[in-house]
Formats: C-alpha cells, structure tokens, sequence
C-alpha cells in the first residue's frame, strides 16, 4: 500500500509537469480501436518492431564498422567472424530490411483494399507514403555500405540516371556522389545520411502517423465508422480499449512473426540470394562488373518499369522517360486518395471493377518484382511494358471505374 501510494504521488507530480497518464489515456487505455481487426491488421504492429529492431541492430552494427572505401568490407568481415555474436546482429539487419519491406508491402495493401486513404484518413496516407519513401531512401543508403561489388554497381546505375535529366542532370549525380564516380567520399556520406538523417525523420514520420491515426480513428474491414453509434459514458459500441485488449492479441502476432523471422535468420539468411547476392561477398572492384546488375529485391518492380521503356519520345531519350515512369510509378501513390471517386471504403463493398482491378494491380506488382531480377530479353520486356501499363490503369482509371460500378449497401455497425 505504501509503495503504492508513492507511485500515485510520483505521477501526480509528473502529471502536473508533463501529461504522461493522460497521453497514455489517449493514446492507448481509452483509445478504442475497432473490434473486428482481422489478419491484415497485424502488419502495422509488426512494421513498428521492426523498425525498432533496425534501429537498435543498425546501432550495434556502427560500433565495429568503418565508413570509409579501403575499411568498410574489411569491418563487415570483422563483425561476422571476430565481434561476438556479430554475425547474428549483421543478419538480423540485413534479414529485417527485408522482413520490414515485406510488411510494409503488405500494411499498404492493406490500407488499398480497405479505403485506408478515404476521407478523413488523408492525413494518415499521405504520412505513410512519406515513411515509405524514406524507407526506400534508407534502403538504398544501406544498401552500399557493406560495400560489396554488386551494391557499388547498383548504387553506381541507379545514381547515374540522374545525369540523362536535361541542363542538371550530371551535376546531380556529381552532387550525390560527391565525386565523378562511386568512391570512399560516397560511402561516408551515404553513411551519415544511413545512420543518422534519414532515420531522425523516419522516426518524427512515424510519431505523426500514430498521432494523425489516433486524431481520427482507426479504419476497419467494413469502412464503417465506429464513432457513429456510442453507449451512455461516450464509447463506441463497436470499439474495444487498444490497452489492454489489443497489445495482447497483438502480442501472438508479434511471437509467431520472431519465430519464422528467427527460421529465416538462422538457417536462410541469404534468402536464396535475395536477401545477400553472391557478388556482395566481393569486394567492391570498379574493374569488375557483375554479369547481371540488379538493385536489392524490394526495388526490383520499379527497376523493371524503369527498363520497360526502351524508345525515345518527343525527342528525349528512353532512358529519361523509364526514370519520369519509375518515379510516376511512386507519385502516383501519394495522390490515391483523390483518384478514388467510390461511395464506399472497403472492398468487401465495392463493385466487381474495383476487386478486378486491385487483384491485376497486386499481380502485375509480383510480376514486375521477377522480372526485375532477370536479364532483359524481348520477352521480358514486353511482359514488364504490360504490366506496367497494368500498375498505371489500376489508379488512371480509378476516378472512372470507382464512380460507374454497382456497390453493395454498406452496414450500419461492423459486421465482424
């Protein structure tokens, strides 16, 4: 009881002070959350552990490793065979950039097929294609730091595209680079941006997500909105408290994730050479280029739009037309919310149009994502020229198909 009563003054001081308790009111004791979360809620969660996990095997991992073109491959070396327990850290960070990808991938299906994005959740989309931005941005940073020999001629490609922009184009690259090729000048600054830029805005992004999210409620698998029907105390009927209910359940999701996460660490940590090419355990060699120079797996279907266009328009070369498609490609996106005309939010509502479409989308996605990772042939190109078109129409379209099509009458409450 004593011990107790201490707590209670201790908070009541801190209270005063900062609202501690009432933050955690807000945002979780008395923050209700729909009760017909299923499956595909999971992955927002599990986004936010690994987040955490990167951040805190990223950190580690700065302590042995040297930033620099003559010592970076020699410290990975270092940290996988003499730093104890190196080698899992290492893995742990390699193997969770492509866990993080996977659920992030699959969080923002998620929010598409629900109409996540549908008024008054803008905010909340906006702010989660600004996080997946950045995480391409970190990727792609962190991608060169081992810097092994397929990451430097990756890096080396995708950077050299800036210079096919007219005027300013090469400075760009110059400027990127900060040198006239990939060098040790490079490395470092991708490096400063990897460990401590990109990683400050990422976590300032995530807290708005969370804030914009709580402001407005979560959406659920219906569309409906739970805040609509609310008993005598002003609580939702269709809502349950986020705390204690949800951080449970959540937690099973969270065990089950470091299980098949901890199979895949331990006994696939290559991920048949997707998550670890064969090339990147040699040393970054600006005299030896690789047989078949892809980007890291995650990338792999904007890279295959950006080879898709192999013809010159309007006098401007197809190079620059296949970067203007691979950032439309990602544009796009930002602006979904306003492109979707339908009455409705969920896909369990809307007309046969829309899930056609949504299903081609996430099939021509996939698609692309292989032939990204296979030598151009004839074949290949045409495969990843419709499929692209695909991807385009799935949101060009969406103002005109989301506004013809028959939908299904939407429930008054959650139907579970």
């Amino acid at each position: 009881m004593a011990a107790a009563n201490a707590f209670k003054n201790i908070m009541t001081w801190i209270d005063d002070r900062l609202p501690v308790t009432e933050t955690y009111e807000k945002h979780m004791s008395k923050y209700y959350a729909p009760k017909n979360f299923n499956f595909w809620y999971y992955f927002g969660v599990l986004a936010t552990v690994v987040l955490a996990m990167q951040l805190l095997t990223g950190l580690w991992l700065t302590m042995s490793y040297n930033p620099t073109g003559e010592g970076a491959f020699a410290s990975i070396e270092y940290i996988m065979r003499d730093v104890e327990y190196g080698w899992l850290i290492r893995y742990l960070h390699s193997t969770g950039a492509s866990a993080f990808f996977v659920i992030v991938y699959a969080h923002m299906f998620r929010g598409m097929m629900y109409g996540s994005y549908q008024k008054p959740r803008e905010l909340i989309w906006l702010f989660g294609m600004a996080i997946y931005l950045l995480l391409m941005t970190e990727g792609f940073l962190g991608y060169l730091l081992p810097w092994g020999n397929l990451a430097y001629w990756a890096a080396q490609v995708i950077v050299s595209l800036a210079s096919v922009i007219p005027v300013v184009g090469e400075d760009i690259a110059i400027w990127v680079r900060g040198d006239y090729l990939m060098s040790g000048v490079t490395l470092n600054r991708f490096f400063a941006l990897h460990v401590f830029a990109v990683p400050l805005m990422l976590i300032g992004l995530v807290v708005l997500h969370f804030l914009a999210l709580h402001e407005v409620g979560s959406n659920n698998p219906d569309g409906v909105d739970i805040k609509k029907y609310k008993d005598a105390e002003g609580r939702p009927l269709d809502g349950i408290p986020f705390h204690p209910y949800y951080t449970v359940h959540d937690l099973v999701a969270i065990v089950v994730f470091l299980f098949i996460f901890s199979i895949v660490v331990f006994f696939f940590p290559e991920g048949g050479g997707y998550f670890l090419e064969a090339p990147n355990f040699e040393m970054a060699d600006p005299l030896k280029t690789p047989d078949h120079i892809v980007p890291v797996w995650y990338f792999t279907p904007f890279y295959a739009m950006l080879r898709a266009v192999t013809f010159p328009l309007f006098g401007l070369e197809a190079k620059l037309w296949g970067l203007v498609i691979m950032a439309g490609a990602i544009a796009i996106l930002f602006v979904l919310p306003w492109l979707d005309r339908s009455p409705v939010k969920s896909i369990r509502y809307k007309g046969l149009a829309s899930k056609i479409f949504l299903g081609l989308f996430a099939i021509s996605f996939l698609v692309l994502g292989y032939l990204g990772t296979v030598p151009p042939t004839p074949g290949v190109t045409a495969l990843a020229q419709a499929c692209t078109a695909i991807y385009f129409a799935y949101f060009l379209l969406m103002p005109w198909y989301t506004r013809a099509e028959k939908t299904k009458p939407v429930p008054e409450r959650v139907t579970g």
